[in-house]
Formats: C-alpha cells, sequence, structure tokens
C-alpha cells in the first residue's frame, strides 16, 4: 500500500484524505495541491509488518530499507503537462531558471537536493525533489520557486503528481484517436495525461478520441473537472456513476446506433489497505464493468496503491478466470525503461484484522466466510495458473525509487466476455436527417434538456416543439453568419458542436465540444449524469453586435477556435506580447509601428493576437503564443486571466515576482471552497460581461487610457477569477 494511505489509515481518515485529493477513485496515487501537509503520525504497526513479512512480498535482505522508506516523507514530484507546444519551454524555463537557484541551497540546516527528473517518464516532463510541501511554504528563499509552482499549476502547465501514479496513463499506450473511460478519475490527475496524450499533436484542434471521466462522487466530480479544465480539451467528458454499474452508452455510426465499447480504459480502483474484506468485491465488481465496455483488442490498466495481493493478483485471477480466456496479461516488461518493478506473485495467504491467517478457502469458519470469499485466495491449479501469467502484473516497492507503493496490470481483450457472447449489438437505424431542424433529449439525471444543432428527428416530437426548435435554429443561424463572417470563419468550422448551458433568454457563454463528444451526448442524454463537458470559445457582448458581432473571444477555448479563424488576426513581435500582458490598456502608439499598421483600418472589436517565434533569434521564446485581444479606438488590449500572463511573461524571461502576496493563491482553498466556486450562478458571469463592457463603451466614447497598473492589478483580473465558475450542473446544451 502507499505510505501516506496506510498512515491516514491508522488515524481513521481515509474520507478526509479522499476528499483532499489523495488518489484517483480513492486510490492514494494523486498528490494533494502545493498548500498545506499532514499531522505527525506514529509510524509503528506490528499487524502490517507481521502481515507482509509473512508474505514475503520484499526481497530477502531489503525489509529494513523498505520500512525506512515507509517512514520518510514522500519527495515532492511535478509532472509539466506534455500536449502543449511550449511544454519545452517550461522544461527550459525550470531548468535553467528556478532549478539553478537552488543549487547549494540549505533550508532548516537541510541541503536541499537538486531535483532529478524521473528517468523512466518520457522527455524528461516529470520530476521529483525533497522539497516538502511545509518547506515550500515557509522558506523565504524557496518562496520564488513556490509561487511559480503555484502559478504554473492553476494554469495547467504543471501538475503535481504522486510518481506511481502516472505509470497507469503511459502503460494504456493512448493514441489520439482512441474512446477513453476513466473509471474512477478524481481527483483528475490520471485523467489529465490522458488528455494530453489526445492532444499529442497541438495542430489538430479536435482529436478523433475522447476521454469519459467518470466518479461516483459527485462532489469529487468538481474536483475533477477542476483538474481537467485547466488542459482546455473539447474531447472531455465529466460523468457521476457508480463504477461498477456504469451504463453501457450508444452512439451513431453511419447512421445506426452502436453500442459504445471503449478502446482504453483506467481502472484506478479504490483500494483499503488491510481492510481487504470490504473492497475486493467492489474492486472486481469495477474491473468485471470495466471489460465488458473494452473493445476487442483494447487495453485495459488496473492498479491500486495497495501493495496487498488480495486486491491485487487475486481481483485480477478471478478475472481472467472468468473471463475463459478473453481476457490476457500484456507483457509489459520492456515498457518504461528505467522504471524498477517486481513481477506479480502466485502465492499468497489470507489475513483478518485479529492476525488469524487462512491458507485456503476450506480453513475459514462459516462465520467468517460473509467476509474471506474464495476469489480472495491463489488458484491452485498449476495448469491454470500457468496460463494465467501473473508474473506480468508489476508491484512498485517504496524504497526502490522512493515513491509510493503501487500495483499495475494491464489486460488485453482478445474476445467478448462469456456471458456477453449471446448479446445482441443496438443496430437500432436512426430517422432521416431533415433541414434545419433539431430535436431536444431530457437528461433524467440533472432534469436540464440537450438541443442539438444537427437535424435528427424523435419519433413521437410534438409539432409545436418542433417548430419552436426550427425558429431557434433560424435564430441562431443569422448570428452565427454574422459572426461567421466577422471572424471569416473557415466552411470547415463545425458549428454544430456547439453548446450552451442555458435553455432560454439570451446564451451568454458559447462552449464548443468534439463531434465524438457531441454523438455520445447526443445519443445518451437520459442515461448519463453529466455534471461538465465542452470549451468555453466566446462570450456574448451585452452591448451586442455594436462591435461586429455579438460574441468576443474567450481566451479560454482560443487553440482550439484559432485554427478556423481566417480575420481579425494581428500578428506581434515578442515587444508587443510583453506590453500587452504587463499594461492594462496600453495606447495604440506603445506598440511596433508594424502592429500599428496592421490595426490602423481594423474595426472595433474582439481580435486575436498571434506570435510566432524566430528561429534566428534562439534567445526569444521559441514557442508560439495565441491571445484574446481587444481592438478599442485609441488602445489595444489582451484579455488573458492573470496566471496565464504570469506564464507566459516568465517563458519570456520577464520578472513577475512579488514577496509576501496579501492572498494565497488557490493552493490554500479547501476542497469545499473549490466546490462553492464552481457552482456559482451564472449571475456571477454577468460581471465579466459588465467589466468588460465598461472597458469597451470607455475605449468607444472617449478613448481615454486607462492606468497602467502591474499585471498583478489587472483589469482582466476578473476573468481569472470566474475561470473556474462556469461549471454548471445542468446538462450542457448544443446548439
Amino acid at each position: 500500500m502507499g505510505r501516506r494511505a496506510r498512515d491516514r489509515r491508522r488515524q481513521q481518515q481515509q474520507q478526509q484524505r479522499q476528499e483532499r485529493g489523495g488518489g484517483g477513485g480513492g486510490g492514494g496515487g494523486d498528490q494533494a495541491g502545493w498548500a498545506g501537509g499532514y499531522p505527525e503520525i506514529v509510524k509503528e504497526n506490528e499487524l502490517f509488518e507481521r502481515y507482509y513479512r509473512e508474505l514475503g512480498i520484499v526481497p530477502a535482505g531489503e525489509w529494513d530499507a523498505f520500512m525506512a522508506a515507509l517512514r520518510e516523507p514522500l519527495p515532492a514530484t511535478l509532472r509539466i503537462t506534455g500536449y502543449r507546444s511550449h511544454a519545452k519551454e517550461i522544461l527550459h524555463c525550470l531548468k535553467e531558471k528556478y532549478f539553478r537557484e537552488l543549487q547549494d541551497l540549505e533550508v532548516d540546516g537541510q541541503k536541499v537536493e537538486m531535483p532529478q527528473s524521473l528517468s523512466w517518464y518520457p522527455e524528461e516532463l516529470a520530476w521529483h525533489t525533497n522539497l516538502s510541501r511545509k518547506i515550500l511554504r515557509k522558506s523565504p528563499q524557496l518562496e520564488k520557486f513556490h509561487q511559480f509552482l503555484v502559478s504554473e499549476t492553476e494554469c495547467g502547465n504543471i501538475s503535481r503528481q504522486e510518481a506511481v501514479s502516472m505509470i497507469p496513463p503511459l502503460l494504456l499506450n493512448v493514441s489520439p484517436h482512441h474512446k477513453i473511460l476513466d473509471m474512477c478519475a478524481a481527483p483528475g490527475s490520471k485523467t489529465a495525461q490522458l488528455i494530453e496524450m489526445l492532444h499529442a499533436d497541438m495542430n489538430v484542434p479536435f482529436p478523433n478520441g475522447f476521454v469519459i471521466a467518470n466518479d461516483v462522487d459527485n462532489k469529487r466530480c468538481y474536483l475533477l473537472v477542476h483538474q481537467a479544465k485547466r488542459l482546455n480539451s473539447p474531447c472531455i467528458m465529466v460523468v457521476n456513476h457508480d463504477a461498477s454499474s456504469i451504463p453501457n452508452l450508444q452512439i451513431d455510426v453511419d447512421g445506426r446506433k452502436e453500442i459504445l465499447f471503449y478502446d482504453r480504459i483506467l481502472c484506478d480502483v479504490p483500494c483499503s489497505c488491510l481492510d481487504q474484506e470490504c473492497s475486493v468485491r467492489l474492486q472486481l465488481r469495477i474491473a468485471t464493468r470495466g471489460v465488458e465496455q473494452l473493445a476487442e483488442g483494447g487495453r485495459m490498466v488496473y492498479s491500486t496503491c495497495s501493495l496487498n495481493p488480495i486486491e491485487n493478483e487475486a481481483v485480477i485471477a478471478s478475472l481472467l478466470e472468468k473471463s475463459q480466456g478473453a481476457l490476457e496479461l500484456a507483457d509489459v516488461s520492456s515498457e518504461l525503461p528505467g522504471l524498477k518493478r517486481m513481477p506479480g506473485i502466485t502465492k499468497w495467504k489470507v489475513m483478518l484484522k485479529d492476525g488469524q491467517w487462512f491458507e485456503e478457502w476450506k480453513d475459514v469458519p462459516s462465520n467468517r466466510q460473509t467476509q474471506i470469499r474464495p476469489t480472495m485466495f491463489p488458484v491452485k491449479d498449476e495448469e491454470k495458473l500457468k496460463t494465467m501469467n501473473l508474473e506480468r502484473c508489476l508491484r512498485i516497492l517504496p524504497h526502490h525509487q522512493n515513491t509510493g507503493g503501487f500495483f499495475v496490470a494491464v489486460l488485453i481483450k482478445k474476445s467478448p466476455m462469456p456471458w456477453n457472447k449471446r448479446q445482441p449489438k443496438v443496430h437500432q437505424k436512426l430517422p432521416q436527417r431533415t433541414g434545419d431542424t433539431e430535436v431536444t433529449a431530457a437528461n433524467s439525471g440533472n432534469g436540464s434538456d440537450c438541443i442539438f444543432g444537427e437535424p435528427t428527428l424523435a419519433e413521437n416530437e410534438e409539432s409545436k416543439k418542433m417548430q419552436e426548435l426550427q425558429n431557434l435554429d433560424t435564430e441562431q443561424s443569422k448570428k452565427e453568419g454574422v459572426c461567421g463572417k466577422f471572424y471569416a470563419l473557415d466552411p470547415s468550422f463545425p458549428k454544430m458542436n456547439l453548446l450552451t448551458r442555458t435553455q432560454e433568454g439570451k446564451k451568454r457563454q458559447l462552449y464548443m465540444v468534439s463531434k465524438e463528444i457531441r454523438n455520445v451526448l447526443l445519443n445518451n442524454s437520459e442515461k448519463m449524469k453529466v455534471i461538465n463537458t465542452g470549451i468555453k470559445v466566446w462570450s456574448r457582448n451585452s452591448d451586442g453586435e455594436q462591435f461586429g458581432c455579438a460574441f468576443r473571444l474567450a481566451q479560454e477555448g482560443i487553440y482550439t477556435l484559432y485554427p478556423f479563424i481566417h480575420a481579425r488576426i494581428v500578428n506581434v513581435c515578442i515587444e508587443d506580447v510583453k506590453i500587452l500582458l504587463t499594461q492594462e490598456n496600453p495606447f495604440l502608439s506603445k506598440f511596433s509601428s508594424e502592429t500599428q499598421k496592421k490595426v490602423k483600418d481594423m474595426a472595433m472589436g474582439s481580435i486575436v493576437l498571434k506570435y510566432d517565434p524566430d528561429p534566428e533569434k534562439p534567445h526569444d521564446l521559441q514557442c508560439p503564443i495565441v491571445l484574446c485581444g481587444w481592438q478599442g479606438k485609441t488602445s489595444l488590449r489582451a484579455f488573458v486571466p492573470k496566471n496565464e500572463r504570469l506564464h507566459y511573461l516568465r517563458m519570456m524571461g520577464v520578472e513577475v515576482f512579488k514577496a509576501k502576496r496579501k492572498e494565497e493563491e488557490l493552493e490554500n482553498k479547501t476542497e469545499e471552497e473549490v466546490q462553492r466556486r464552481l457552482v456559482q450562478t451564472e449571475e456571477r458571469m454577468d460581471v465579466e460581461d459588465k467589466e468588460h463592457d465598461s472597458v469597451t463603451k470607455m475605449e468607444a466614447e472617449i478613448g481615454e487610457e486607462s492606468s497602467q497598473s502591474p499585471v498583478e492589478s489587472s483589469a482582466m483580473e476578473i476573468e481569472n477569477k470566474i475561470e473556474d465558475l462556469d461549471q454548471s450542473s445542468k446538462m450542457p446544451t448544443l446548439m
């Protein structure tokens, strides 16, 4: 088991650990934020030592090192998000600036070790250090580094994640076209990895694959939303179901409804340390449900933060046995070179919490048979055991590379599960598509509706309702036409993938999903409890089309939207970018002559500001940047959240450190505070629009320059505040 899970179990604080982000699906893999820490605890457990000594999981001669590692705090580990084009710039910044400043540094008499990259993680994108959260927070020498970590984490450029928690997504071997299910996803670090893998090619705004991230706990789903939202992907959907009974979904395949089978499934199940009788049956049910929904030839990774074979090899053996050859364990010994691991075991015993041992099911007394089940024991048939290849499982021991304990098994589905072979596939012929009509489909999970822009007629749709939808569609088409001309949207722009989260009145925010996510929404609205999906691409101007289009661009979705925009794009040099990010509303006269020429004859309103690196200037920022901007009568400004501004400035070498800030960053927020921020009503969004409109009115009417406050007091701070508040509990509405 992970050492933190074991310790907190002794304090009867499992639930609190989960709520603070202790691991996907209840497993202890993911780390909490950069703030805080856990109370000192007694690191002695006689029963634990007796159990694992007897099992012989730890190699001979390594027991003392194993126990010593368990008693030491975990090193802080971080991962640079890998799908953004500027990941290399972040890595360069870390190595050349912040890591260098740690050389020869001592804190409280302890020498700070230089961070080391995880040798088995690709492209040096994961690092660990002996710096604890407590040291990071209290040391003045480390405050600049701490602020960097906090700010970059909020931008989604860095993720704090326990090292072993990074393994399952890597072993899934995800490609951008894969349909992925994350069964027990909260708090979301592994989900974020999966999203990054989908977006391996940043030149493709809409990968063919998607991630459906599920968690049984509604509150933890919002932590998951917060984590996934930072990556700004249109290919993620967060749902709220019991993983052991997550419903079959359907998709439209060439006009026919088919059952959705996933190419990749992450099954990071809850684990409960020595209380195996409480969790093993749940783990097996979740794993069974996972392989049922896995496509033939697909790969499922089963993982726990436990070292206990009853929660690991016993579950896998039971799953293999009931599959009757439909599943096999993949040999991943050559994958992740550099990762130290132990093979799975084939022999073990079962022990109760009172220390009583059982070697076989027949030895279990009748009064214990509700707790101890036959599936908890190893397979006795040697031939059957040999075909299972349990040694292909892998177990990570804490002392081998200073990590938490972890177990992983990779399963390949060769054929349908035996109990599914006679199950008929859904081949329901969908109604013919007709003209400009829409259809609503009620979501029983949250009581709101989905309105789909691409026409699919429901068989029993009332004519009155259809007429209302036709009128709505006509109105939307007119507005889309105006904005389409304003931004010169490419004919390939998938306007039918736009969605909104309001049913009545003006749509204040427009979101976008990939066509595959739209397909899932369209065909399963009555089955799914959708918590969140879609990336914000436009926000409404309350002044309507006074500035050419009723909607202005949103930074959150600009990288998704930009490939389809062919007008109102202003290429700027790096000095212009610095002005945009450090001054609130600078006069046009402050920009380069090239930029002034480009905007001279351009109408006021929302614009795209694009920076392209110059290979002949290697010391300048070498990754492209796309920013949302606003051209006023006499000024030009960027509408970018504060942390994202700070990120770009750091990458350009601009010092943005401010000692002893008055307000702590989001790492101080409790789970309840994050939940409260996420479920704010849409009235809060009005504040953003009012802020924007007051600025644009001022520019249009008087053309005066506002005060040039530093980036920390930017007027766009309001966008940063509401960045994570637009996650409505309503079912999204496709336009």
